[in-house]
């Protein structure tokens, strides 16, 4: 989910709210630790984040605390990715694109109909991609936990009419995310994509400043955007996921032991939030449906000729060098 909405006055700093963890510890954790995301409390994250916490306090004997602040309770993404770098917050989890505005490598995972299914997904992020990227984190003096978590593939909708090939995004009016990756690969489509704030989507899409939009089905459905769309075009055209990041300085503070047992329930969390986005996304299609939403499926092969007669995939191949494409391709097949 893409959110950079700045945080409400009267919410921030030591007036935002925990969501607290039920304790038979009585004494005060030796490490209290505040992770922070941008995605709501219904959100399968905040479920899982929750048991998580509450795993790794009775594990540990009360000594590790997780404190969870859900929603941007401490500020938008940019807000918080500062403030886990500077010690502010000790655990964050942020979408790749938008991780690469420190980490330029984090965002391979979000090439352009790179992956034809969650199969070639975790292929790659469970393995050497995965590992490639998270080295990359490393040297911002980040740490990356093993799983990454699940945000889903992400469907174009549109208030004027269905996307079948790439050829209907031609002068299409669409919002993208604040980011170049997207922005570069609409305008290969011939489209016009508008970079507009998530908070600021709803409204550009009910005054027409844009006929259309492209997220996951879930944040389709959480945001209400079919109340001003008609039609979801099954286009698969991006996978987000969410890294589980850590501030270096303050994993090293845990003793190895502590260390283990947060990384284990964090990374064995992050799979449950996997299964949970499946099952979720399995339901949405009928749901969306029944609340007027019309979805047809795109023609993949029509995107990607697209991308590669424009350039597309050659320009970020560029980008982000040959080790980080040939070890995407492993997984995606030949794309550049």
């Amino acid at each position: 989910m893409q959110r950079r909405t700045v945080i409400k006055a009267g919410v921030v700093g030591a007036v935002a709210t925990a969501l607290p963890l039920r304790s038979s510890f009585a004494q005060k954790a030796e490490f209290t630790y505040k992770y922070a995301n941008n995605l709501p409390l219904t959100h399968p994250m905040n479920a899982r984040a929750r048991e998580m916490a509450e795993s790794i306090l009775g594990e540990t004997k009360g000594r590790v605390e997780i404190q969870i602040f859900p929603n941007n309770q401490l500020g938008s993404d940019t807000d918080m990715l500062s403030q886990l770098r500077a010690g502010g917050i000790e655990f964050f989890t942020l979408s790749g694109l938008i991780l690469s505005t420190l980490v330029p490598a984090a965002s391979i995972t979000g090439i352009g109909f790179a992956f034809p299914n969650y199969d070639a997904v975790w292929k790659a992020l469970d393995g050497e991609l995965g590992a490639y990227v998270r080295e990359q984190i490393a040297k911002a003096n980040l740490i990356a936990m093993d799983r990454i978590w699940d945000n889903g593939f992400r469907q174009i909708t549109s208030s004027t009419k269905p996307i079948t090939t790439a050829d209907d995004l031609r002068g299409f009016k669409i919002r993208v995310p604040v980011s170049p990756l997207w922005t570069s690969m609409f305008k290969a489509f011939e489209a016009a994509p508008a970079s507009i704030n998530f908070s600021e989507v709803y409204s550009a899409l009910q005054t027409k400043i844009v006929d259309g939009q492209e997220n996951p089905l879930a944040i389709i459905a959480t945001a209400k955007l079919f109340e001003v769309q008609k039609f979801c075009s099954l286009t698969n055209h991006m996978w987000d996921g969410f890294w589980f990041l850590g501030n270096r300085r303050a994993w090293d503070r845990l003793p190895a032991d502590l260390q283990k047992v947060v990384a284990q329930n964090v990374n064995d969390a992050g799979m449950k939030e996997r299964a949970d986005v499946a099952a979720l996304n399995a339901t949405l299609t009928k749901e969306l449906s029944e609340k007027g939403m019309v979805f047809n499926q795109a023609r993949s092969d029509t995107f990607r000729d697209k991308l590669r007669k424009a350039g597309f995939y050659d320009e970020w191949k560029g980008k982000y060098g040959a080790e980080a494409w040939a070890l995407l391709e492993r997984a995606s097949g030949k794309l550049a």
